[in-house]
C-alpha cells in the first residue's frame, strides 16, 4: 500500500497533468510559460515542483508540450499583428525560449530577400495607407511607429526611404 505522500503526490500530478493539457488544448505555451501557471495554483512546496517538473518532462516526453511548436505559432502570431524582429525576439526570450531556437526561427524567416522590409511596408500601409509621407513630421511619425512595432532601422530606411525636406 503506498504510503500517503506518495498517494497525495501522484493525485497532485494528476491534477496538475490535466490542468497542463487543458491550457495546452486553448493554445501552445513554452515551457517556461506552463511551468509558472502551473505554479500559480501551487504552494512553494518543493513537492509541488517535482511534480510539477515530472508533469512538464512527460508532456514534453509525449510531445504535448514542444519549444519548437510554441516558436512557430507565436511568430506566427506576431507576424499577423504586424511586429518586427526585435520584438518577436524580445517576446520569445521573455517567454524562456532559448536564443539559439529564437535566432534559428527568425534567420529561417529572412532567407527570401527582403521578408522584413515586406512585413514593414504592410503595417505601414495598413496603419496610413499607400501615400508615400507628406512631410518629415510624417516620415518621423511613421519612423516610430514602425520602430515600435520591432523593425530596425534600416528596414525603416528601406521602408521609408529618405527623409522628405
Amino acid at each position: 500500500m503506498p504510503r500517503p505522500d506518495a498517494e497525495a503526490l501522484d493525485n497532485a500530478g494528476h491534477e496538475l497533468a490535466a490542468r497542463a493539457v487543458r491550457l495546452l488544448a486553448v493554445r501552445e505555451h513554452s515551457v517556461q510559460e506552463l511551468r509558472r501557471k502551473l505554479r500559480r495554483k501551487r504552494g512553494p512546496d518543493s513537492a509541488d515542483d517535482a511534480a510539477i517538473e515530472a508533469v512538464l518532462e512527460d508532456l514534453q516526453h509525449d510531445g504535448l508540450l514542444s519549444e519548437a511548436r510554441f516558436v512557430e505559432a507565436f511568430v506566427r502570431s506576431r507576424l499577423g499583428r504586424g511586429q518586427g524582429p526585435a520584438k518577436i525576439r524580445a517576446g520569445l526570450i521573455e517567454r524562456g525560449v532559448a536564443r539559439e531556437l529564437v535566432d534559428d526561427a527568425l534567420g529561417q524567416l529572412d532567407q527570401d530577400g527582403d521578408f522584413w522590409g515586406d512585413r514593414a511596408r504592410d503595417a505601414e500601409t495598413r496603419r496610413f495607407g499607400a501615400a508615400p509621407p507628406a512631410d518629415r513630421a510624417d516620415w518621423a511619425k511613421r519612423a516610430r511607429f514602425l520602430s515600435s512595432r520591432g523593425f530596425g532601422p534600416e528596414v525603416i530606411y528601406r521602408t521609408l526611404g529618405e527623409q522628405p525636406v
